[in-house]
């Protein structure tokens, strides 16, 4: 048992930390109620820290790689422990957001350096069921987050969901000094502030501007200048990491079709399987009427199904890494579609399941084998580097999946409320999607034609998510099995171009 300790370690920070990705899905109406939330404020709750974890993961991964993954590790539990107790503390919603954007920040020194401790604590068969375990763990706190909020909201209030971390950010942070290796130090060199500033800029830039244009509107000057700058800025971060001999990320990674098919997936896996959470989670409370826990159960079924398949694929994985990467993504896009399929204005959370069950077997097969395998086409010396960039295209892909999908059920929404003659359209959308229909109903004059208008918008906004998601997890199928091959990169190799075992 005592080999499996440095597993049990590393799946408990990563635990904690994906949980707080979507345990706030279920605590939001009360949150923004408690608060005083707008749709705006609503999103960057969750992009906030889902960003911040993001784009801080590219630059970590190069940071581990100099100062050592374990080290790195310990001091992410730290950050993360005080910054929630801010959040559960927070009387404000700007407040709450700046504590969940420095939440990110320790989430991203524990998310970056997992897979290399993994592999510098286990070898062979005993690595495949390492993997194959945290994947399943993995998969389950993304699912299993919103049964725990609920759970901590009905019973303690929403700010618990914050400081419940507290206890377990102690733990990990005595079982990292006393069970992980001190790993090696793979790089030297100054680190690459310059590349760091310019990839923030790009991803900060580019998911504000998809949040605001739910506000001002897709044709505005601002609008417009923030894609604007989010371009400058990626071309600023090519460039720089191009010429600059100590690159946050190596850009001859990407020569590797393997590598590049893996992170194309890895961008979309969690947009496709996660993203639909946060309206739908609103939509169960706030219009089919059930509780922040009756809520969060009904993403049971996924966490089920992701942490079995992830146990039974971690024996595969090893031999299948593309069959279960293109098939689980594939999965996640089919349950996703399924999903819109069954759902209509007279549904309720039965309609979720059947979609939400492909979409666990889909995670629980893809998640593992992405890490793994992703880290199997690069040389050892840029395993932090690797495992950064695909973390980050997780993350990055998580927090444009909620701008998006925000953007997609507001305009439908307002679409399908002025076909029924709702006054302001736009603004009943946008009080829809924060949760806040009951206000709309006890201001109408005719409650029952309201609340039927308030059920098809619903309706239509999550019907055009999920089929958005569904798109985002076929694409990432089409990546996976058009560009990851079935060679092994060599060790040694100082770029490498081919990929890992099939």
């Amino acid at each position: 048992m005592r080999k499996w300790w440095p597993l049990v370690t590393v799946c408990l920070g990563t635990f904690m930390l994906l949980i707080d990705v979507t345990i706030v899905n279920v605590a939001l109406p009360p949150m923004t109620s408690d608060l005083g939330s707008s749709f705006g404020s609503l999103q960057w709750v969750l992009d906030g820290y889902a960003l911040a974890l993001g784009v801080l993961l590219l630059g970590a991964g190069s940071l581990g790689d100099r100062v050592g993954h374990r080290r790195l590790y310990a001091g992410g539990p730290v950050v993360f422990a005080l910054s929630s107790l801010a959040c559960g503390l927070a009387g404000t919603d700007t407040v709450l957001i700046a504590a969940r954007v420095v939440q990110g920040a320790g989430a991203a020194a524990m998310f970056t350096t997992t897979s290399a401790l993994l592999n510098s604590a286990y070898q062979g068969r005993e690595r495949g069921v390492a993997y194959g375990i945290w994947g399943g763990v993995s998969g389950a706190a993304a699912a299993i987050g919103p049964v725990l909020g609920g759970l901590l909201t009905d019973g303690l209030g929403w700010r618990w969901i914050f400081l419940v971390n507290l206890p377990i950010s102690v733990v990990t942070i005595v079982l990292c000094r006393t069970v992980l290796r001190p790993g090696e130090r793979h790089r030297t060199g100054r680190f690459d502030v310059a590349g760091l500033l310019a990839f923030t800029v790009f991803a900060a830039a580019l998911t504000v501007a998809l949040i605001r244009a739910n506000e001002v509107g897709w044709s505005t000057p601002r609008t417009w200048g923030l894609l604007l700058l989010s371009a400058v800025a990626l071309a600023v971060f090519v460039a720089w990491e191009r010429r600059d001999p100590h690159p946050m990320l190596d850009l001859s990674l990407l020569r590797n079709r393997s590598f590049t098919g893996i992170l194309i997936a890895s961008l979309l896996v969690n947009f496709a399987a996660f993203a639909s959470f946060t309206y739908t989670s609103v939509w169960l409370q706030s219009l089919i009427g059930l509780s922040p826990l009756e809520a969060g159960l009904t993403g049971l079924p996924m966490g089920l199904a992701s942490v079995t398949t992830g146990l039974a694929a971690s024996r595969l994985q090893s031999r299948y890494p593309r069959a279960l990467m293109g098939g689980g993504m594939l999965l996640i896009g089919v349950g996703a579609l399924l999903c819109a399929a069954l759902l209509g204005a007279g549904s309720s959370w039965p309609a979720l399941v059947p979609g939400f069950v492909a979409i666990g077997v889909g995670v629980g097969m893809a998640l593992p084998v992405m890490a793994s395998a992703g880290m199997a086409t690069v040389p050892p010396r840029r395993g932090g580097m690797a495992a950064g960039a695909l973390n980050t295209a997780r993350q990055l892909g998580f927090a444009v999946g909620i701008a998006v999908l925000g953007a997609v059920f507001a305009s439908r929404a307002a679409g399908r409320l002025a076909d029924h003659g709702v006054p302001d359209p736009t603004a009943a959308a946008h009080a829809l999607a924060a949760g806040r229909s009951g206000r709309i109903l006890g201001a109408a004059s005719d409650p029952a034609s309201v609340s039927a208008a308030l059920h098809d918008a619903a309706a239509a906004g999550l019907d055009g998510g999920f089929l958005i998601a569904g798109g985002a997890g076929l694409l990432g199928a089409l990546a996976v099995l058009l560009l990851v091959t079935t060679r092994e990169a060599p060790a040694r190799d100082r770029s490498p171009s081919v990929s890992v075992p099939a």
